[in-house]
């Protein structure tokens, strides 16, 4: 049975940063970590539901949390950052008081924008969880997926959708590879997301990698998994 890591744990202080980076005492730290995830799901889950379907189309990517001794500075990463920002930056400022009501501390809100919405892993599973809900064939998401990201230059990707596939009886797991993905080393650029789809036959999970590259800027890092691998048969020796 193979063993699993988290691969964004995996990375997390070696060659990626943390999402929440502050200090505390002992005292305050489980109760700074609690706000941390309400104003993540505050984000994600709005009570209002038309800004919350606002928001899931405007494609937020993380959310990144930093504290001073004085305001708490919230960033979102956004693929189309003007449908939180709204006309003259209402609804970013709507926001920034909600968040300093429901947490009750000074808050610090900025935007932002992602590059291509189709190399980050997380707004390419909610995507496809969208066209999940609306009742699209799974294989053809997946599909569509693997070559729009393919097409944006990604070294490899790697979907796998877990559930009632398609409506069946019983839930299996069903998974699509492009490209290389080399994930058992720290050199190379994985992102990685994760969404959940609500259709009528329950709940699907949707798990995305994206292989962006090396950290050290070679492009050609994983492009041929195979080229790299040792001849099985051993070199002829000549003797003279």
């Amino acid at each position: 049975m193979g063993q699993k890591v988290n691969p964004i744990a995996f990375r997390t202080g070696v060659v990626t940063g943390w999402k929440s980076r502050w200090y505390a005492s002992k005292q305050e730290f489980a109760e700074l970590l609690v706000e941390d995830q309400k104003i993540r799901k505050f984000i994600k889950q709005h009570p209002d539901s038309r800004i919350r379907q606002q928001y899931r189309n405007a494609g937020i990517d993380r959310v990144e949390i930093e504290r001073t001794r004085d305001e708490v500075r919230v960033i979102l990463y956004v693929a189309r950052p003007g449908l939180i920002i709204g006309k003259s930056g209402k609804d970013v400022e709507k926001l920034q008081e909600e968040l300093q009501a429901l947490i009750g501390r000074r808050v610090n809100l900025k935007i932002e924008e992602v590059g291509d919405q189709e190399l980050c892993a997380q707004l390419v599973a909610e995507e496809i969880a969208n066209q999940l809900m609306k009742r699209a064939n799974f294989r053809r998401t997946m599909k569509r997926a693997l070559e729009s990201t393919m097409q944006k230059g990604a070294l490899g990707i790697k979907v796998q959708l877990a559930g009632r596939l398609g409506g069946a009886e019983m839930a299996r797991r069903e998974k699509a590879i492009a490209g290389s993905l080399p994930l058992s080393t720290l050199q190379a650029k994985i992102d990685y997301g994760f969404a959940e789809a609500a259709t009528p036959q329950g709940n699907l999970g949707i798990q995305v990698w994206i292989n962006q590259g090396s950290y050290a800027g070679d492009s050609s890092d994983g492009a041929n998994a195979q080229a790299g691998q040792a001849s099985k048969k051993p070199k002829r020796s000549y003797k003279r």
